[in-house]
């Protein structure tokens, strides 16, 4: 029998989240509203669904993106770059009594290409996604899940065989989400120790 010595202690599971650090991505989810106004809101909860083209993010009924893109059945993905961080704030602006957003008209934009929203100019890696399944449940909260249709990336960003990988990050930092409520900037890496033959 192991002994585990490890001093550990128990969580109020209604604030599970806030006791400590996780590290996530930050995206910025993209949509369109009844009125064809594009909408942007940032999401930490947002993740690739396997290895093929699928793309998933966790929100809630009562926020515009979930009813936007339950009607119009597309959205985009945009990570931003570190010195983005005030325009990634602005995105999550509450709604004023009119149910509008004019931080947003701030926002630097530019259209995708085979859907209707819109992208945050000057991210690094965007995707164009059409909608695949919504999973309502997990208490007050939904997993959208949307198929990839389009992906583009900046130059720089992208991996190449003639390129160091981690001077490839020192070059162009990532930013990163550590809930709750703040962000750090990763600039440094080293390579994972994978077992001998391991696959994903």
């Amino acid at each position: 029998m192991e002994n585990n010595d490890q001093s550990t202690v128990s969580l109020d599971l209604e604030t599970l989240w806030d006791h400590v650090f996780t590290v996530h991505p930050l995206v910025i989810i993209g949509s369109m509203d009844d009125e064809e106004t594009p909408n942007f809101a940032p999401k930490h909860m947002a993740f690739p669904v396997g290895w093929d083209r699928y793309f998933g993010f966790v929100c809630t009924p009562a926020h515009s993106t979930y009813q936007n893109i339950r009607n119009f059945d597309e959205f985009t993905v945009t990570y931003p770059k570190p010195d983005q961080v005030i325009f990634t704030s602005l995105t999550a602006t509450r709604r004023r009594e009119d149910d509008t957003k004019p931080e947003l008209e701030t926002i630097p934009r530019f259209a995708a290409s085979t859907v209707a929203p819109f992208f945050l100019k000057e991210g690094y890696f965007y995707l164009e996604c059409r909608l695949h399944n919504i999973i309502d449940g997990f208490g007050e909260n939904s997993l959208i899940l949307g198929e990839v249709v389009k992906a583009h990336a900046d130059e720089d960003y992208i991996r190449k065989n003639a390129r160091d990988d981690n001077e490839l990050i020192y070059n162009h930092p990532l930013m990163a989400y550590l809930n709750p409520g703040r962000f750090a900037v990763v600039d440094e890496s080293q390579a994972f120790p994978f077992p001998k033959k391991f696959r994903k």
